[in-house]
């Protein structure tokens, strides 16, 4: 029975190792199947099939020739390869034996390469040899790799784009640390710019296994060299090897298009040397030993105690940022802000509780001016309530801001008002709210704000809001001429801290509740104004229609109905 060959064109396998890449060696076998001249008589094969035999059907005719048939010397080469270990061909040893035909230093290191090998003896492998990642092979070869099998294949733009990418270590030339680049960010680049700079650049050594499958006494012709293996690695270590090591499932095969028809089959072994029992147990004790004293080290970055809160407090840390103001009249603005603290919460002492961002100048992005801050800001504070009745609505921390512009002539404007509050639910979260300004009716008013500055302000910022120390029943803007202004959007990272979130008994359950009045003031606040104004509404109603006569009453509704119908 024939034994079972794969085509040279089988897919490759990808390998990962966090071993050095040079220890890398294997082990490629080759050898020709079918015989160099006519088959033995006793051996002729059947008349031939209407199709061309292919490498297997080959391989069977080889089979039924004579066993005791002896190949000659050159038929059958082993040898064993290291990581870009250069094993000269019989073309190589006649170009550099001449040292006229020397150009590079490469060339030249070559050429004193085959001069020892001759003094030694003479090289040991005919067959099988080797191209580096140095080699002009290898830049041909990723240049001119075809992505089709076809032979009439035309490139498109992105093959013929990613063929002139080199992406190998030695063309990434390292860069002095005391050289600074002219230009490092092109703000209008070229179409070419783009073309030329799209790819991705990963730096990959590659390294190729050859055959010279030229007949006896003909070694060194070019046509005859066939690519047996491809090794690339890159800086990650991913090991990519196509086609994959012969491992159980048989030899690779390759055929020639001459009138014999000859036909090779080789092999290639992982000749790697096994790491040893002791010597892997020794590298484990050095990883573990790494990994403890890398957890020490976060550990005491960290600190030995973890800071918790108090029983029944919650913690609340923000990580803000003012991230733009858009659609405002005038430019260079800046932000003011401060935070408002209700009922039951604190803050330590260092915490600053307002800020003003930098003067930022506006660019106009799809017909509105935009002021990109990215102004950062971090707030801490603490609830606790000792009283947990379910009559005391706790209230949640609302930050109040003004947008203010600042021209050329010290002219400051304000531009609008606004609040925020803030968001009950730990994570991101990304806000855009809206501002309004207080005006003056009448063109005088505009006058003056735009010659020498200055517009109305409020003397206490809160009353973009309920303001904390109003105690009446009803708060009045009647009369209260605004302008709706622009928008600035804020991206906030809140976390929350509390024992409460660890613990499984009531207590977690009480802070929940809690928690949830929390989370819920600003709607529920929201709810109730509408609520009690509709049970005003309604009170109103009654008492109106109490004070009316009831024979009035009936008789409006007499005539509404005899209207109603048809």
């Amino acid at each position: 029975m024939a034994e079972r060959l794969w085509g040279a064109e089988a897919g490759g396998a990808v390998y990962r190792s966090r071993d050095p890449v040079r220890n890398l060696r294997l082990r490629v076998r080759i050898q020709r199947v079918t015989a160099a001249g006519p088959l033995p008589a006793q051996a002729s094969p059947p008349p031939p099939p209407l199709s061309t035999p292919r490498g297997p059907e080959l391989l069977a005719l080889a089979a039924r020739a004579s066993p005791d048939a002896r190949r000659p010397p050159d038929e059958e080469e082993e040898a064993e390869v290291g990581w870009q270990e250069k094993l000269f061909s019989q073309f190589e040893v006649d170009l550099y034996q001449n040292e006229s035909a020397c150009q590079t230093h490469l060339d030249r290191q070559y050429h004193k390469e085959i001069l020892k090998l001759e003094k030694a003896g003479g090289r040991k492998n005919y067959r099988i040899f080797t191209y580096t990642d140095h080699d002009r092979f290898t830049n041909l070869e990723e240049h001119c790799q075809k992505v089709t099998d076809s032979d009439h294949e035309v490139p498109s733009y992105l093959a013929e784009r990613m063929a002139n990418v080199r992406r190998r270590r030695q063309d990434r030339k390292p860069i002095e640390a005391n050289s600074l680049k002219s230009k490092i960010i092109t703000w209008e680049p070229s179409e070419e710019f783009i073309k030329n700079n799209h790819g991705i650049n990963t730096p990959v050594q590659t390294m190729y296994i050859m055959g010279d499958l030229g007949p006896y006494g003909k070694l060194g012709q070019r046509e005859y060299e066939r690519v047996l293996c491809t090794i690339k690695v890159d800086g990650s270590g991913v090991i990519t090897v196509k086609p994959d090591f012969t491992g159980t499932k048989g030899a690779y095969w390759i055929e020639l298009d001459r009138q014999k028809r000859e036909l090779w089959k080789y092999t290639i072994e992982n000749a790697s040397i096994q790491v040893q029992q002791e010597e892997e147990e020794r590298e484990q004790r050095v990883f573990r030993d790494l990994y403890s004293r890398h957890k020490e080290y976060l550990s005491g970055l960290v600190g030995s105690e973890f800071e918790m809160t108090l029983p029944g407090a919650l913690r609340l840390f923000v990580n803000g940022e003012v991230v733009s103001a858009q659609g405002y009249e005038y430019d260079n603005l800046y932000v003011h802000f401060f935070l408002e603290l209700p009922d039951h919460w604190s803050s330590p002492a260092f915490q600053q509780l307002s800020g003003v961002t930098q003067t930022c100048a506006t660019k106009t992005e799809d017909w509105d001016k935009v002021a990109y801050f990215c102004y950062p800001f971090t707030l801490e504070m603490f609830f606790s309530q000792e009283n947990e009745s379910e009559d005391c609505l706790p209230q949640w921390p609302v930050l109040y801001f003004e947008v203010l512009s600042l021209d050329f002539w010290q002219r400051y404007r304000v531009e609008g008002y606004g609040s925020l509050v803030l968001p009950a639910s730990p994570g991101l979260h990304i806000l855009t709210i809206p501002t309004w300004r207080p005006v003056e009716l009448g063109t005088v008013a505009e006058l003056r704000r735009f010659f020498i500055g200055g517009s109305p302000e409020l003397e206490d910022m809160t009353y973009v809001r309920i303001p904390a120390t109003f105690k009446g029943e009803r708060l009045s803007r009647f009369g209260f001429h605004t302008e709706t202004t622009g928008s600035v959007t804020f991206r906030l990272y809140c976390l929350q801290q509390s024992k409460a979130f660890l613990e499984t008994s009531a207590s977690r359950h009480r802070m929940q509740s809690v928690l949830d009045r929390l989370g819920g003031f600003s709607q529920q606040s929201s709810v109730y104004n509408v609520l009690e104004a509709f049970q005003k509404a309604r009170c109103r109603m009654q008492e109106a229609r109490e004070s009316l006569p009831q024979d009035l009453i009936s008789s409006s509704f007499y005539t509404v109905h005899q209207t109603q119908e048809p």
